[in-house]
């Protein structure tokens, strides 16, 4: 590649950032002052999103100039910051209200002491129970697999972005004599 033909892209990319350094200069100017006028959760949100965008750029500075990020404290810092965004996604949608469920076998229960007198009804009862108690154990097996599948989604996905960043063909910013 000629140097000629990356010159504009040069003169676009200084005016980007200038732009950039423009639009961050009064959000980067004092923090704490903003801050101060906002709500408790908006401050959280504020501060992660400003360490955010720093860790980010530093992030992307390392890259360019070639340096290993795989293994680096970066990574281990966008981490952390990704988990508060986590944190307060978990606060601004709280879980929903579980409903009114009946506890079937607490009732199977008080109906089998109170009807004791009658030995069929109190078989098919102790019958029920065991019914309620099989379907509680297959619904949280089911809860712990899905858990666990989570989990392994969420780890594979992270280990092949690592390896999509760490496959990225290396730019050299240097120039070329003819």
């Amino acid at each position: 590649m000629d140097v000629s033909d990356i010159t504009p892209e040069l003169e676009q990319l200084d005016v980007d950032l200038d732009k950039l350094q423009e639009a961050l200069q009064p959000l980067l100017g004092d923090v704490g002052d903003i801050s101060s006028r906002l709500p408790l959760l908006d401050k959280a949100k504020l501060y992660v999103l400003v360490s955010y965008a720093l860790e980010s750029i530093i992030f992307s500075s390392l890259r360019l100039n070639g340096v290993d990020t795989k293994n680096h404290a970066i990574v281990k810092e966008l981490t952390r910051v990704k988990q508060y965004f986590e944190k307060i996604q978990k606060i601004e949608t709280p879980p929903a209200k579980p409903e009114n469920t009946l506890n079937t076998e607490a009732a199977i229960r008080f109906l089998r002491t109170n009807l004791s007198d009658d030995k069929e009804v109190t078989v098919k009862l102790t019958e029920q129970i065991a019914k309620e108690r099989a379907k509680a154990a297959i619904k949280a097996a089911n809860e712990r697999k899905q858990a666990a599948e989570a989990a392994a989604t969420a780890e594979g996905q992270a280990v092949a972005q690592e390896e999509a960043v760490s496959k990225k063909p290396k730019r050299s910013w240097s120039k070329k004599k003819k």
